[in-house]
């Protein structure tokens, strides 16, 4: 009997090792993914893709240009939608004056603003010599014809919402809404969601204080407890309101934000175990006309209208792009991408001069030769006065995605590299003429989602993420909220104590 019980344990271990042998194969045969694409719809023969500025300044609020300038610079650099979008004013015309006075007035009383207001008028000519004329078409749109041929789409009620505020900066469009009070994420994001307009989280590494760290592994590491409260509030606000798409991820020169894709990666691995998707823009912020071009959005549409910009903007169906690249463990990456791909070619050389500057950089805070709170500003650019000094960006021609086959696929043109990221970690670097990504060779290391970077000479591209077994995640998941008690502004107060005492230890422990 005891002879039978044992050879009958033998046979239930089998068994149930078999079971579980052929169920971790499962996920690796092909057709075993189903893979949300959000630029599913789009017509590749037919679809513009539209180089937007979401987020600039003028001298209505804490800029240096005054509109006109801002205007010129962004069709200098070739921008097809401008939205203006000063702090807590409402942007609803480029023609004549449009200014909130309380907020000029509260500015220009701390020398955040200087110099007359200039507007363009329903025509004139630029600085440069070419002459333009401003008007609403049938549509309802305004835009600005050059006599160059080029046409700019102004993108209706920009601003940046929270003006009074600690940094809890919210772009929103397409509605008129502004409050002159101290306000929250939460009040604005709330606001805009409900009178129809759209919004994203802005440079949230400014807000949160991970632009001071000076490693990746401790920016938005959730053993800590600051950093899990602020995960947690983003997490909070972007399941609560459909109008907040998602978050700024690259900005300006990357410095305040270049841990912030460990954040939208955060983001991305909570919101895609429940088949939902967090987007992300890429912008300048431009307070001067030297940073006018640093960041950008490229929008897919079907016609040059505020209408296509927002469905773009809603759907996903656009690629954050940027200049400048300020995170240095992404740049290491890069460098040995390059350098196994192509050899030490010139564009090598400056992305590893650029990783030699900032490890000379984070060497000499760590030792005392810097103050301890200095950001690492370096960045890898390629900028020169505003002006990129490359003659070509990467882009996106298409995505195909093969079911059957389990395969994504980007086709790019002047590009060198795409990287494949899920869950925050980086999965795959291929050479941008083979950007085939095989899910089931990566089935152990993939999470929900897997997200492109197409880097090139001329900067970097970002995909939206692609979600894996969306509906599934959705039926299993999709309903579940975390609970969460925000404490409004008292968080600003309690991250920037948190960054004096982390400064003060680190202090400390040079003297000790």
């Amino acid at each position: 009997m005891k002879k039978a019980k044992k050879l009958l344990a033998v046979l239930l271990a089998a068994i149930m090792c078999f079971t579980m042998a052929a169920v971790a194969l499962a996920g690796t045969e092909n057709g075993s993914y189903t893979v949300s694409n959000p630029y599913a719809d789009i017509d590749w023969s037919t679809v513009k893709q539209y180089k937007t500025a979401l987020h600039s300044h003028t001298n209505a609020s804490d800029g240096d240009p005054t509109l006109k300038e801002s205007v010129q610079r962004h069709a200098d650099t070739g921008f097809d939608i401008v939205a203006t979008t000063d702090h807590g004013t409402v942007n609803y015309t480029w023609e004549t004056v449009n200014e909130n006075k309380f907020i000029h007035e509260m500015l220009s009383l701390i020398g955040r603003t200087e110099g007359e207001l200039e507007y363009l008028g329903a025509s004139g000519t630029f600085s440069n010599g070419i002459s333009y004329s401003y008007a609403k078409a049938e549509n309802g749109d305004d835009y600005l014809s050059l006599s160059n041929g080029k046409q700019i789409l102004r993108l209706p009620y920009g601003i940046e919402q929270n003006a009074l505020s600690a940094n809890a900066h919210v772009n929103s469009w397409f509605t008129d809404y502004h409050d002159n009070s101290l306000t929250t994420y939460e009040d604005a994001i709330s606001s805009v969601d409900r009178l129809g307009g759209i919004c994203v989280i802005n440079h949230p590494g400014e807000y949160t204080k991970a632009r001071y760290e000076l490693r990746a592994a401790d920016a938005y590491n959730e053993n800590n407890a600051a950093y899990r409260y602020y995960i947690n509030k983003y997490a909070y606000l972007l399941d609560k309101y459909d109008g907040c798409l998602g978050i700024d991820m690259n900005s300006k020169g990357d410095n305040r934000t270049r841990f912030d894709r460990i954040l939208w990666d955060k983001l991305l691995t909570r919101f895609s175990a429940k088949g939902k998707n967090v987007y992300a823009i890429a912008s300048s912020d431009a307070h001067q006309l030297n940073v006018i071009d640093t960041g950008f959005t490229m929008l897919l549409m079907n016609g040059l209208t505020s209408s296509e910009a927002r469905k773009a903007l809603e759907n996903g169906t656009f690629f954050a792009a940027s200049h400048c690249i300020g995170n240095p463990e992404e740049l290491r990456e890069i460098a040995a991408a390059l350098k196994e791909f192509y050899g030490e070619t010139a564009t090598y050389e400056k992305v590893k001069a650029t990783v030699d500057e900032l490890d000379t950089r984070l060497a000499d805070i760590e030792s005392g030769k810097l103050a301890a709170d200095s950001s690492l500003s370096v960045i890898y650019s390629v900028l020169e006065d505003g002006f990129s000094t490359a003659d070509t960006f990467p882009a996106v021609g298409s995505v195909e995605i093969d079911e059957t086959n389990d395969t994504v696929t980007l086709n790019t043109s002047d590009a060198l590299i795409v990287r494949w990221i899920s869950d925050g970690k980086l999965i795959a670097t291929t050479k941008a003429d083979d950007a085939v990504l095989d899910l089931n060779e990566y089935a152990d290391r993939l999470g929900n989602y897997v997200r492109a970077e197409v880097f090139g000479e001329g900067g970097i591209l970002y995909t939206q993420a692609f979600l894996l077994n969306a509906e599934d995640n959705a039926a299993a998941n999709g309903g579940k909220s975390e609970k969460f008690f925000d404490f409004g502004f008292i968080d600003c107060l309690f991250a920037i104590f948190k960054n004096w005492i982390d400064i003060l230890g680190r202090k400390l422990a040079r003297v000790c």
